[in-house]
Order: structure tokens, then C-alpha cells, then sequence
């Protein structure tokens, strides 16, 4: 799946997850809160997005490369989320649970949807993948 689509898939499902989770308990909570849900969300989609781009970059590369780029840009992108909660709750003030929530749960989605797309594509492909 081409980056394009990977990253319009992954923003239709976090805006479809803010839609359900409107009237299930969002519009409940205080306005601070809902920001840092949104927060939490938005950090899942651009990690995810930036997972995506760092596995097809690295395709059809020798697999010291591949493995260099995937595990190299996992340790960094956790650095980087590490660094950016951090932020929003020291910086912005934001609320450590709604932010945590949402953020472990997007990205747990956002995982399983990029196994199963990586899985379908190295299946479908003979020879593609490791």
C-alpha cells in the first residue's frame, strides 16, 4: 500500500475513532481533556504514518539496511513519542490519563492494522518482503 493511502486510511479511522468516541464519553469530559485525547490520537497517526513510510523506504534494500532503517526508526519514534508526551503534559498542561488512553489505544489499532497490511503484502507478493 502506497504512502498516500496508508496515511488516508490511518486519518479516516482516527477521525471515525473521534466520532464514536463523541457520544460515548468525549463530550463528557472537559475541554483540556478532549485536548489531550486529541493529542494522544494525533501522535499515533503521525507515528504510524512515519512507521509506514520508514518499511516501504526500506523494501528491497539488503537486510542490514532494512533492519537498520525498521528497528533503528522504531527506537527513535518511541524516543520521539517519549519526548513528545512528556511535552504535552509538562508543557501544555495536558492531562496524563485521557492522553495515555488514547494514545495506547490508537496506537494498538494502528499496529495490528500495519501487521495485517505488511502481512497481506508480503504474502501476496512472491519473493517481496523477508
Amino acid at each position: 500500500m502506497s504512502l498516500g493511502r496508508y496515511t488516508l486510511l490511518v486519518t479516516g479511522v482516527a477521525a471515525s475513532l473521534l466520532v464514536i468516541a463523541w457520544p460515548l464519553g468525549l463530550r463528557r469530559l472537559d475541554i483540556l481533556s478532549r485536548w489531550a485525547a486529541l493529542y494522544g490520537s494525533s501522535l499515533a497517526v503521525v507515528n504510524t504514518i512515519l512507521a509506514h513510510f520508514l518499511v516501504l523506504w526500506s523494501d528491497g534494500r539488503p537486510t542490514n539496511v532494512f533492519l537498520g532503517t525498521v528497528l533503528g526508526g522504531m527506537v527513535g519514534r518511541m524516543a520521539a513519542l517519549l519526548l513528545a508526551v512528556v511535552a504535552g503534559v509538562m508543557l501544555l498542561g495536558l492531562p496524563k490519563v485521557p492522553l495515555a488512553v488514547a494514545l495506547l489505544f490508537c496506537f494498538v489499532l494502528f499496529l495490528i492494522m500495519e501487521i495485517t497490511i505488511l502481512h497481506r503484502r508480503t504474502t501476496a507478493l512472491p519473493g517481496a518482503g523477508r
